[in-house]
């Protein structure tokens, strides 16, 4: 049974970082080109729901938003966050 959250847990967690990875880079093409762009607290809910490392990676492999503080503070915050809590959740 915990194997089984556990492998449901981490495929949740591959697809929330893949949707955040692609939002991010769909949105710095959207600025390119002018078009239709994705809120930023749409980015930041992705990111709080687990695709803050997802997002991150985009951001600096792209360089979308790695002029706003609040990304670039805000997501390692985020992440930084998630990691502690699932430490905690691993070892209690």
């Amino acid at each position: 049974m915990p194997q089984d959250i556990l492998s449901l847990f981490l495929s949740y967690l591959f697809l929330v970082n893949g949707a955040a990875l692609l939002l991010t880079c769909y949105d710095k093409r959207a600025a390119k080109r002018g078009g239709w762009r994705i809120p930023e607290s749409t980015l930041f809910t992705i990111g709080g729901f687990g695709g803050a490392a997802g997002m991150l990676a985009a951001m600096l492999l792209v360089h979308h938003k790695t002029r706003h503080k609040k990304f670039m503070v805000g997501l390692p915050a985020i992440l930084t966050l998630q990691l502690l809590a699932a430490g905690l959740a691993f070892f209690l």
